[in-house]
């Protein structure tokens, strides 16, 4: 490739990221919120190798009326192809990820947990799809029993259309990494695919309640779109609440 072009490229990779990191959350579709400052230092010094490269060109340009030392070939048609990327995180950032990848990936196995604080008396109570989980599967006192919860995630149908799952796709560093956690839901049906809910209900009794053969599931008693969370990448209770009804 063309010195002049590795100097467009390196300048538009660097602009691309520094945009992505500074002025949107559009980075929060790849990699986790720690990483945020990395992109940013990654994005400076691709920018300033790429403007050094260009001032050096002009310079070896103009010291040397002859053009000795440049390349007068032709740019490799499989060189074009890297400026895709670049353009696409300030033009046309990819998609995040959801109900398609979801769809297609393990579930996350649920890590152990020996103990278990008593749960609060708020009704509906919030959990994430990860402490429900838990509860149901591995908590012996059988605190979640007949007790209303509130849950939020995305919706993922269930293969051949038969019921849907609440889902949350959890970055461990970046999408590469990702893994899900489902909640299938009883009693209402599907909405379209992605869409964001907060589904209220009541365990759906499958399996003995507190061991492994309890099925990680909801009767749904409400279910209301709510507005995805900035982070959606992460088993978090909503960083804002739901209007209290």
């Amino acid at each position: 490739m063309k010195r002049p072009l590795q100097a467009l490229l390196l300048a538009l990779t660097g602009t691309g990221l520094l945009h992505t990191a500074l002025l949107t959350d559009t980075y929060l579709r790849y990699v986790k919120a720690g990483l945020r400052p990395a992109l940013i230092v990654s994005g400076a010094v691709l920018l300033l190798l790429g403007l050094a490269a260009a001032v050096t060109r002009d310079r070896r340009h103009t010291a040397d009326g002859t053009g000795y030392g440049h390349d007068h070939t032709g740019t490799p048609r499989v060189a074009w192809p890297l400026f895709l990327p670049a353009l696409s995180l300030l033009l046309h950032p990819p998609p995040a990820l959801g109900a398609y990848t979801a769809a297609r990936a393990d579930t996350k196995p649920v890590a152990v947990q020996k103990g278990f604080a008593p749960l609060p008396a708020t009704s509906p109570l919030p959990l994430t799809l990860t402490d429900f989980t838990k509860r149901v599967q591995q908590d012996r006192g059988r605190a979640v029993e007949h007790r209303t919860v509130r849950l939020t995630g995305f919706v993922t149908p269930a293969a051949e259309g038969d019921g849907w799952y609440l889902t949350r796709i959890v970055f461990s560093c970046c999408a590469a990494d990702s893994q899900t956690v489902k909640v299938r839901v009883h009693g209402s049906e599907a909405p379209p695919a992605d869409t964001w809910l907060e589904v209220t209900g009541t365990w759906h009794p499958r399996g003995t309640l507190g061991t492994r053969t309890a099925e990680a599931a909801l009767d749904a008693g409400d279910v209301r779109p709510v507005a995805p969370p900035v982070n959606a990448y992460t088993d978090d209770l909503p960083l804002r609440p739901s209007e209290e009804r």
